[in-house]
This record gives structure tokens, C-alpha cells and sequence, in this order.
């Protein structure tokens, strides 16, 4: 079984659109595996029916019984987050700013606090349009932990895949270099980086290029919208070749991209031309590599 991660140093510089398009071309062949949990938007274009879903416990809050509580005030002035206050004349813990480290209850002298798992998001199991499975989830509200959710859905999917005999799992990862990237990175046989030529662009490709060499995955790497500076896309081309980063392909800027979400669909579905045959090139220059 092999994981391709799909990962980019910015958000906006198309991974989700590529990785989309590479779970319609691989069809039942792959298991999608949407790991941008913070937030995750693959499920706009891959029409899953969130058939099988699944609440998500990570990290803890402390709760306070007020029946045992003898208001003495040592849990409010020893929180160091400020995460205890008073409301209509009770103690009450306020969750956002709680970071569940159980020193209060360990102070209390009545034993009147507790710490309980926090419900932190949702992951589901989905049959999506390719005939394939989507194994997404979302983070809740100002939930922390991501990482940890993101460990979910690879596990997860990796039994999807087991079960239904795939050979390959189709990550979409977060962008950036932090947590639920290095997540992602856990147990991956290959990394496609989708970057684009600008300076910002080009800067976070050698971040992530970094942090992957630490692990080192081999990687590929996609261009997008690689004629908007010629000069840059120059510079990345030579960055690729001088660490051993596979070309997988160069696509031009295209409207055909944005008009492919607008209707929800990926851009291999949308457009027959240009964009569509570039995109089966990378895909297949991938299967190839791997």
C-alpha cells in the first residue's frame, strides 16, 4: 500500500484542486483521504454522502460540581489561562480558554473539579462519485489537536483501504509546515508538493521541501499557474533539480480552474482540453515514479 500526501507551503496555490483531479483519474483504485482538517473543502468536490460519521474526543476541560464546591476561590487564583470565572455567583470553567492540565482539580481540597474528554470534531466515512470511499472530518469551532484528528483519518483510511484491497491512499494535506502537516507525513511513501511561482510561493516550497528531506520521503512536485512569473518558475526549476525533486508536471494559469469549483466539480471533469491532459500527464508521470 503506498500514501501519496499531497502538501503545498501556502494555502491557494491549487493542492486540493490537483488532488481532487487525482482522485477522479485514480477512480476506485484509491482511497481519498481529506487531511486538511482545519479546513476541509475536498468533500465540495468529490460529492461524498457522509454516510458513516463519528465524533472525535481529544483533549480535555475541567468541570466544576457546584454542590461540592465551598467557593474558597483557589482553583480561580491559581489558574494560570484565566480559564476559571464567576457566573451568578458559581465558579464556572470557561472552555475555550481551558487547556485541560488538571492542576485545579489536583488543588482543589473538596475534589470538585474533574477533567472530561472534550468532543472535538467529526470524521466520517463516505462513498464519493468515483465509486471510491473519502475518509474527511471536521475540527469544531476553536478546537485544538488538529494533528491528532488528522492521525484519525490517516488510520482510518488506511483500513478502507485494507478492506476494499486498494493499493493507494490519496492524501490531501494541510498547508504550512506545522502539527497536521507533519500528521500527514506519518507513514508516507511519497510527497507531491503543488507550488506556484511567486516569491511567497517559492519560499514555502523550500520549507516544506525541508521538512520532508528530515523525513525522508521522496517527493515530487507540481507548478501551478507556472506562467505567471516566468523568472521564479526558473529558479523553482532549478531548486527541484538540485534536490532530487521529481518534475511531475507544469500547469499554466487557467480560469477553467475557478469555473470548475464554481459548479463543484474537479478540473479533469470540467475541461477536455489543455488543463485536463496536463493534469492525466502529472498524474501518470506520478504512478510511474512510484
Amino acid at each position: 500500500m503506498k500514501e501519496i500526501v499531497v502538501i503545498s507551503g501556502k494555502g491557494g496555490t491549487g493542492k486540493t484542486s490537483v488532488t481532487a483531479s487525482f482522485g477522479v483519474l485514480a477512480g476506485e483504485k484509491a482511497v481519498i483521504a481529506d487531511c486538511d482538517v482545519d479546513a476541509a473543502d475536498m468533500h465540495l468536490l468529490l460529492d461524498p454522502d457522509f454516510s458513516d460519521e463519528h465524533d472525535f474526543y481529544s483533549g480535555e476541560v475541567a468541570v466544576i460540581d457546584n454542590g461540592a464546591c465551598t467557593f474558597c476561590g483557589l482553583c480561580k487564583e491559581e489558574c494560570r489561562f484565566n480559564a476559571i470565572r464567576i457566573v451568578d455567583g458559581r465558579f464556572s470553567v470557561n472552555p475555550v480558554k481551558c487547556e485541560g492540565c488538571g492542576y485545579c482539580a489536583r488543588i482543589c481540597p473538596e475534589k470538585a473539579i474533574s477533567n472530561k474528554p472534550v468532543k472535538s470534531g467529526r470524521y466520517f466515512v463516505s462513498a464519493i462519485r468515483t465509486g471510491s470511499t473519502m475518509v474527511h472530518a471536521r475540527l469544531s469551532i476553536g478546537a485544538s489537536n488538529s494533528g491528532k484528528l488528522v492521525a484519525t483519518v490517516k488510520e482510518v483510511a488506511r483500513k478502507q483501504a485494507a478492506k476494499l484491497g486498494v493499493d493507494i491512499i490519496l492524501v490531501d494535506g494541510s498547508p504550512g509546515t506545522g502539527c497536521p502537516v507533519i500528521s500527514s507525513l506519518a507513514g508516507a511513501g511519497y510527497v507531491v508538493f503543488v507550488t506556484e511561482p511567486t516569491i511567497s510561493g517559492f519560499h514555502d516550497l523550500k520549507r516544506v521541501a525541508r521538512l520532508t528531506a528530515d523525513f525522508k520521503i521522496p517527493a515530487g512536485c507540481i507548478i501551478n499557474k507556472s506562467d505567471l512569473n516566468t523568472g521564479i518558475a526558473r529558479e523553482v526549476r532549478a531548486f527541484l533539480e538540485d534536490h532530487g525533486i521529481t518534475l511531475l508536471g507544469e500547469i499554466p494559469y487557467d480560469a477553467a480552474f475557478s469555473r470548475a469549483i464554481t459548479i463543484g466539480k474537479t478540473v479533469v471533469e470540467h475541461d477536455e482540453g489543455r488543463l485536463s491532459e496536463l493534469l492525466k500527464g502529472s498524474w501518470n508521470k506520478l504512478m510511474d515514479v512510484i
